[in-house]
């Protein structure tokens, strides 16, 4: 069989201050009509430079071949290239939002491809436009094609992209990360209308991805990439069962497992450190001119911690769960309910016991880049804390304490004087957990705390926090989408939905007996595998 597409030899740089920077190097696969072809690999390994190169939509130097239906299309002319671009070739891109023109309606977008590419009159390209929403799985499509970008949940807006890429029946789709910036099950739903979309169409389809979970469950054939080369080609079942590169297989490695370490006796018969007591939190937002409406966020929520224990919280986006993080560490208000941290109620207590209270209760954010000041130095960062809570201590003893925290946690003492921009997003997640556990604190709320990361930098991440809790006997309060990451963690498991918690429960049970429909939907959506 002729391939579709076939790169041979592809080498991608870019110029950066007078030096030649390689993205690519020597890179050949191909894909075949109707074949479903994943590339994977860590950040960085080049997997979005070879596919953007493919539709030449970067200023790179680029030499080699990319052949489609047997043309060179890097000696293409420009009018070939935009003839090709969006009718025979078509791209998803990783964020919708960006993607998206924030100005035009999403009929208008999708209608604009369809006047360009086959000169369809208004009435024709809407009826069209109309069809695509609705296959794509959008309700109301027809109300829908009048909407802006901003109208539109996550989940819709990937499937508005998805009916703009399918607009000309093309038959390469180009899918960079589809689904990173969406829920579990969503995900999943994505997933399977690609899968039943390319059946329909006909299609071939080249993912981009670092999911290895969802590699295995879509793709015909893999590729993996390591510093911009192609290191591993393979059947998908063969490359699960029998990889070759030892990159490949440390990729394979780097899904959590079950690390959480079973709760000592003495903490099991302890009183709870952290208790919560039918909370809710209500949020008022204008209707009108004069009238106001409440929206409930939390509604009825109980739960509580043991000292040195991980309670995982997991539910999609919307649930509550940031929510619930801030309404237990006292920064959100609630509007009925108790919260009670060491036998002392958060409810009532004086701004200044709060202040003391906190020093034990610190929080490590999902964005490091976000979370970490870029005008402070690592010092500063980390040492902001204690120069707060403990102003009098010597300030060469609060630098050595700096210097051990950061060792703890892997970074070495040369990054003082450094700033967060200068560092990879795994070291920046391992800075902000030292600058919550310089505070010997004895609860640790981690919000969505390695979605940001590689999969084999959330690894790391992940033994990291487990040894930091053996050593100082923390509890972790731990919110996330991944289930994997949840069981890799957790001693019991909340499920959330809609501000309410749906079932709590030991992990094992929750994940392999689970009594809500819900629960049994959200663990079907990811395929959950036993570590």
């Amino acid at each position: 069989m002729t391939p579709l597409l076939q790169l041979r030899n592809l080498c991608v740089s870019f110029e950066n201050d007078g030096n030649r920077l390689h993205a690519v190097q020597d890179v050949s696969f191909s894909i075949n009509q109707g074949e479903k072809f994943a590339l994977v690999g860590e950040s960085g390994s080049g997997k979005s430079v070879t596919a953007f190169s493919i539709l030449r939509l970067l200023s790179a130097k680029t030499s080699g071949e990319i052949n489609f239906q047997g043309e060179n299309l890097l000696k293409a002319s420009e009018r070939k290239i935009l003839g090709i671009r969006g009718k025979d070739i078509a791209m998803i891109f990783q964020e919708p939002m960006s993607a998206l023109n924030p100005l035009m309606k999403i009929g208008d977008q999708i209608r604009e491809v369809l006047a360009l590419h086959e000169g369809m009159d208004e009435a024709a390209a809407r009826a069209r436009a109309i069809s695509l929403l609705e296959k794509t799985g959008i309700p109301e499509a027809s109300r829908r094609y009048s909407s802006f970008p901003h109208e539109l949940s996550g989940g819709q807006r990937q499937r508005a992209m998805i009916a703009m890429a399918l607009a000309c029946r093309p038959q390469l789709l180009i899918a960079d990360e589809p689904t990173t910036a969406l829920d579990v099950t969503i995900r999943a739903q994505i997933m399977n209308l690609l899968d039943e979309l390319q059946r329909e169409f006909g299609m071939a389809i080249l993912l981009i991805t670092h999911d290895l979970n969802l590699v295995r469950h879509f793709a015909d054939r893999v590729g993996v990439m390591q510093m911009g080369q192609l290191v591993e080609i393979a059947e998908t079942g063969q490359l699960f069962t029998n990889p070759e590169h030892p990159y490949t297989r440390r990729l394979l490695d780097s899904r959590p497992g079950n690390i959480v370490q079973p709760l000592p006796a003495e903490f099991e018969s302890s009183e709870d450190l952290l208790q919560a007591n039918g909370l809710r939190v209500e949020f008022s937002y204008a209707s009108g001119w004069f009238r106001k409406k409440t929206f409930t966020a939390l509604e009825d929520v109980s739960l509580a911690v043991k000292r040195g224990e991980t309670l995982g919280i997991v539910g999609e986006s919307g649930s509550g769960k940031s929510t619930l993080a801030m309404a237990l560490l006292a920064l959100q208000a609630v509007a009925g309910g108790e919260c009670r941290f060491e036998g002392i109620s958060l409810n009532t207590a004086s701004r200044a016991q709060l202040r003391s209270l906190r020093a034990r209760m610190q929080v490590v954010f999902q964005d490091p880049f976000a979370s970490l000041s870029p005008r402070l130095t690592i010092e500063e960062i980390v040492g902001e804390g204690m120069a707060l809570h403990h102003p009098r201590m010597p300030v060469s003893e609060r630098r050595d304490l700096i210097v051990r925290t950061l060792e703890e946690v892997g970074i070495g003492p040369d990054a003082l004087t450094r700033y967060p921009h200068e560092f990879s997003g795994g070291q920046r997640q391992r800075i902000a957990i030292a600058r919550a556990v310089i505070l010997k604190p004895k609860l640790l709320v981690l919000d969505e705390p390695t979605s940001a990361l590689d999969a084999s930098v959330q690894k790391q991440v992940l033994l990291l926090l487990s040894k930091l809790q053996l050593a100082h006997d923390m509890s972790y309060l731990l919110i996330s989408h991944d289930l994997e990451v949840i069981m890799a963690m957790s001693h019991r498991i909340a499920v959330m939905k809609e501000g309410r918690i749906l079932e709590i429960g030991p992990a094992e049970r929750i994940v392999h007996s689970p009594h809500h429909e819900y629960t049994r939907r959200l663990l079907a959506s990811v395929q959950f595998r036993d570590p």
